[in-house]
């Protein structure tokens, strides 16, 4: 067998070389690890959609109710641990019903829904929603914003928790473990 000429070239690159994660990561952090993924994915699928409590709650259309999986994902996708825009929107909805808001929060609304019309392709809306919307928020209006759709996005995970709580079965004071009580004594 031949030996082979083997040439290194130089690119010229002055890169120090990148250090590899710890191999044997801790078994603690992957059980937290898969059960943040669990708890996500429970999220994204099954957590109740918060509304603001009102006598007007029951207005909040269909469409936008089922809309709200899809732009969960979406807003978890941008790796955003918040409530989506369309979120926004359905709480918000039963609000504008009550009485007038304050501008920044008119502002807030209507923009939300600009950008929930633009997401899901809603033409029509989307129209109506141009006239009436701001083009951006300001630096004031971004941060009432962000605060409310972390608001919403932990009071829905908290109340996902408690109904996780509350579903999972009991077995009476038995153990896995008292096979004996189990399976009978014999």
């Amino acid at each position: 067998m031949e030996k082979q000429n083997v040439v290194q070239l130089d690119f010229g690159f002055e890169l120090e070389p990148t250090k590899t994660p710890n191999p044997t990561p801790n078994p603690k952090s992957l059980k937290k690890a898969k059960s943040d993924f669990v708890l996500d994915f429970l999220d994204l699928l099954q957590s109740p959609i918060i509304v603001y409590p009102s006598q007007w709650q029951d207005a909040v259309p269909k469409d936008l109710l089922n809309n709200i999986t899809m732009a969960r994902m979406l807003t978890q996708m941008r790796g955003e641990h918040m409530a989506s825009l369309t979120e926004v929107v359905a709480y918000m909805m039963p609000r504008t019903f009550e009485s007038p808001m304050p501008s920044e929060w008119v502002n807030i609304y209507t923009w939300c829904g600009l950008q929930y019309a633009k997401t899901f392709k809603k033409k029509g809306q989307m129209e109506a929603m141009e006239e009436v919307a701001p083009q951006q928020l300001s630096e004031y209006e971004m941060g009432l914003l962000k605060r409310l759709r972390v608001w919403i996005y932990e009071k829905r995970r908290q109340a996902l928790k408690d109904s996780m709580k509350t579903s999972t079965p009991k077995l009476d004071g038995l153990s896995h473990n008292d096979q004996a009580e189990l399976f009978g004594n014999d």
